[in-house]
């Protein structure tokens, strides 16, 4: 009775330390994307609801959301979203994921545009 109480013990511990790790991560996905733009050239900025796999055009630029999620709404308020975006002259100039909460580390820094995740919703 105590050997199989060790090992039922043993055993939560080990799977508390293997789902411990994603107990942290987990998202509610979205349907659409909520950005912010700005048109350097211009000096104006302009906020764009874009829906989750639907291109969607915005002066020069096709931006197409593959992905919007927020965090559990039980945790510290998040958004990530994956992005592909294009310029009518130059082709793909981004794809990849960017963070609400780290502005800074905003990817998308184009001569013409800065592009910046407000929300998904």
């Amino acid at each position: 009775m105590i050997f199989s109480m060790k090992k039922q013990i043993g055993f939560l511990l080990i799977l508390c330390a293997v789902m411990a790790p994603s107990l942290g991560r987990a998202f509610v996905e979205r349907g659409a994307a909520v950005v912010r733009i700005m048109n350097k050239a211009a000096g104006k900025s302009q906020t764009v609801t874009i829906p989750v796999g639907r291109a969607t055009e915005f002066e020069k630029l096709t931006m197409t959301v593959r992905s919007c999620k927020q965090t559990d709404p039980f945790q510290a308020e998040n958004f990530h979203m994956f992005i592909e975006i294009d310029k009518k002259t130059e082709g793909r100039i981004f794809s990849g994921w960017m963070n609400r909460n780290e502005p800074g580390d905003n990817p998308l820094q184009n001569a013409d545009y800065d592009v910046w995740l407000v929300k998904c919703e």
